[in-house]
This record gives structure tokens, C-alpha cells and sequence, in this order.
């Protein structure tokens, strides 16, 4: 057992795979690029939590998930990503991600704990990764970054029954400053999208990336 996540949390993310759950105040937010996103408003940040369903139609699951985990590799694909890294932290192990911002804004970093786990779901294979803010690790923070410090996210993917990739992606973070409307609608109906799409790209350019290293 995962002292971060429970089973029941790998279980209800692969479900939305099959039945996205969207009552309780889940609104249409944007469809693109083959994605459709929900969003769902909480009060008490003033912020949205969001749920992405959609496909990758190039690469299987099975690819997806290990460029997904695999750090190094990300940071030549994702042109977001600043420091990117697995370290102990004073005895717990933690991935420490810092992400550029625009000219003018802060850029932000997270410290955060994750897992994967590939499921036999009645003979389908599941992969579901989870991550998450981890407060407790002890990592200072540095001049003219603004941590994260509220963080979750989940994926689930799995083979559409042919060479592609049924995703699903719920997350949610809190910047923390002061961030203009227009860049936190940008990041989630325009970002997220991008992301999937440089990911599927990525998955092309994998096995040339391990050969080489």
C-alpha cells in the first residue's frame, strides 16, 4: 500500500474512463483539438478544478504512460518546464517541477509525490497515474518562485482498441499571486490540449530519445 494513495483512488480514476462523473456541479468548459474539459468551481479557493476526456490516436497506452513518468525526457519536449527532477528530501522521495511563467509573472514550482499503477481490469490493461502536492517533504523555497502548494492530479489511460490512447485527466492547483483571468483560461482550454498533442509527438520521438542516451 502506497502511503500517498489509496486503491480506491486509482479505482475511481480509471472508472471515469467508463463513466465520467460530472454531477454535482460539473459545467461543459471547452471542446478542442479532439478534448472535451469539464470544470467545477470551489468556492473557497475562487478557483476551478477540471476533468479532461479524450484520445491520443498515434501512440498506445502503454507508450503514453512511460514518456508521461519519465522526467528527463520531458524536459527536451516540454517547453514549460524549467527544473524537472526526483530527489530525497531529507529521507522522503519527491519530484521537485518548475514551471515557466510569462515575461512579467513569477514563475511557480511544486513539490509533489506520485505513483503509477498499470491495472488488469477484467482484461484490460489501465494505466493510472497519481500526484500530488506533499507539503511534508521538506524543500526551501527559492527567491522569485512562488510555490505550490495545493496539487492533484490523476491520469488514466487506456487502449482505444486500436494504435491510440483513451485518456482521462482530472486536476487541480492553486498558483497562489495574482494571475490574469485570460492565462488561467488560456492553461485550461488551450494548455491542456497543447500539452496532450506535444505528448503525442513525444511518443513518436521516445524510442530515438532511449537509443540515444
Amino acid at each position: 500500500m502506497s502511503p500517498h494513495f489509496t486503491d480506491e483512488e486509482f479505482q475511481s480514476a480509471w472508472r471515469e474512463l467508463d463513466e465520467p462523473q460530472l454531477e454535482g456541479g460539473w459545467e461543459l468548459f471547452v471542446e478542442t483539438m479532439g478534448v472535451t474539459i469539464y470544470r467545477l468551481y470551489d468556492k473557497e479557493t475562487r478557483l476551478y478544478e477540471y476533468k479532461v476526456f479524450g484520445s491520443l490516436a498515434s501512440c498506445t497506452a502503454e507508450l503514453c504512460a512511460d514518456v508521461y513518468m519519465d522526467l528527463a525526457y520531458r524536459k527536451h519536449w516540454d517547453k514549460y518546464v524549467k527544473e524537472l527532477y526526483e530527489k530525497d528530501f531529507s529521507g522522503q522521495t519527491a519530484i521537485y517541477w518548475e514551471v515557466k511563467y510569462p515575461l512579467l509573472l513569477s514563475n511557480r514550482d511544486y513539490v509533489y509525490v506520485r505513483e503509477r499503477r498499470d491495472l488488469d481490469v477484467d482484461g484490460r490493461r489501465i494505466s493510472v497515474i497519481l500526484a500530488r502536492s506533499a507539503a511534508e517533504v521538506a524543500c526551501a523555497e527559492s527567491s522569485g518562485v512562488l510555490r505550490v502548494k495545493d496539487y492533484k492530479q490523476s491520469v488514466a489511460l487506456e487502449s482505444d482498441g486500436g494504435c491510440g490512447t483513451k485518456v482521462f485527466m482530472n486536476y487541480f492547483d492553486n498558483p497562489g499571486g495574482s494571475i490574469p483571468t485570460w492565462l488561467v483560461n488560456w492553461a485550461a482550454g488551450t494548455g491542456v490540449p497543447g500539452f496532450l498533442t506535444d505528448m503525442q509527438k513525444a511518443c513518436s520521438k521516445y524510442s530515438d530519445y532511449c537509443q540515444k542516451k
